[in-house]
């Protein structure tokens, strides 16, 4: 295992776009991290109030992405999918009208290699150089968000991440898995793996209950067990107590979802499980579930009958 040397690189100037459920606890961790590394963190957003914590405990404002661009040696955009990347790389107030030094854009959206590398060729071109792009998509949830123990996949050039690696590290574990496009191939496996545990577990719950059982007991007692996981530890309370209030929000595992898909297309590969979430979440979102968190797979089992 190779020793992590974050700690005696520089910390980077850092600018954060993108600050909701996941981005705004992770600037939280990355301000405490500049802070205490004599660095900086740049924040910018449509509406300063949101953003007034991190601004009034340290932060830099920036009134636009370019001014941010301007401020910043890392740029991280935890933004839902390539078109909101788009809208702020373009534009005389935009990110890449402020590259005037070599920067490193992380782009933690959930979305497909081959965008991630069209995207990454045209903000090379833009800026001769200057701007290099890694994908940066994490796994954890709001929890890990908050903990700042995401698992953050990591597709790009080495030295792209090495140089962006001590600010990633202040959201939880950066790892290299391959080049550009990589991290979004890591994060649709990892997508496919959470959709069927919650299915399964809102299939298991409703035929436990049906049956007279005491869901938080059997729960509770699976998670010590082979049937234990993540996804289980943090959901637990939620599908007791049917709490669908959105944190991983269950229609964009379709998306994510059909980039699996795509992917085992280029790759030849069957996937039998996988057509099956990707038709049962498709189902659960034309049914008007989508806008709630993953753990809706209990109502939405419960919703059908024979």
């Amino acid at each position: 295992m190779n020793p992590d040397t974050t700690t005696s690189q520089p910390f980077p100037r850092v600018g954060m776009i993108g600050l909701g459920v996941m981005g705004h606890p992770m600037a939280v961790h990355s301000l405490r991290a500049a802070e205490e590394r004599s660095s900086q963190l740049t924040v910018t957003a449509r509406n300063r109030e949101r953003v007034s914590d991190l601004v009034d405990t340290g932060a830099n404002w920036a009134s636009t992405p370019r001014r941010l661009a301007e401020q910043s040696d890392v740029i991280v955009l935890m933004l839902p999918d390539l078109p909101d990347v788009e809208q702020v790389l373009e534009g005389a107030d935009g990110l890449l009208a402020g590259i005037t030094m070599p920067t490193v854009i992380a782009i933690g959206s959930t979305s497909s290699p081959e965008g991630v590398r069209l995207i990454a060729s045209m903000i090379g071109d833009r800026t001769a150089g200057l701007a290099t792009v890694i994908d940066t998509p994490v796994s954890g949830g709001e929890d890990g968000a908050i903990a700042g123990t995401l698992s953050i996949m990591v597709g790009g050039a080495p030295d792209d991440f090495e140089r962006a690696r001590p600010a990633l590290r202040a959201f939880g574990t950066p790892v290299l898995l391959g080049p550009l496009g990589s991290g979004q191939i890591a994060k649709a496996c990892n997508q496919m793996i959470v959709a069927s545990a919650v299915l399964a577990l809102g299939e298991a719950i409703v035929i436990a209950e049906r049956s007279g059982l005491d869901v938080r007991a059997l729960l509770t007692l699976l998670s010590g067990g082979y049937a234990g996981s993540r996804v289980l530890e943090t959901r637990l309370e939620r599908f007791v107590n049917k709490d669908y209030s959105p944190s991983g929000v269950a229609k964009y595992m379709v998306k994510d979802l059909s980039f699996a898909r795509a992917q085992a297309t280029r790759t030849a590969t069957v996937t039998p499980q996988l057509d099956l979430l990707f038709d049962q979440f498709s189902a659960l979102v034309a049914e008007g579930f989508g806008d709630n968190d993953i753990a809706v797979t209990r109502a939405f089992v419960e919703s059908h009958t024979p």
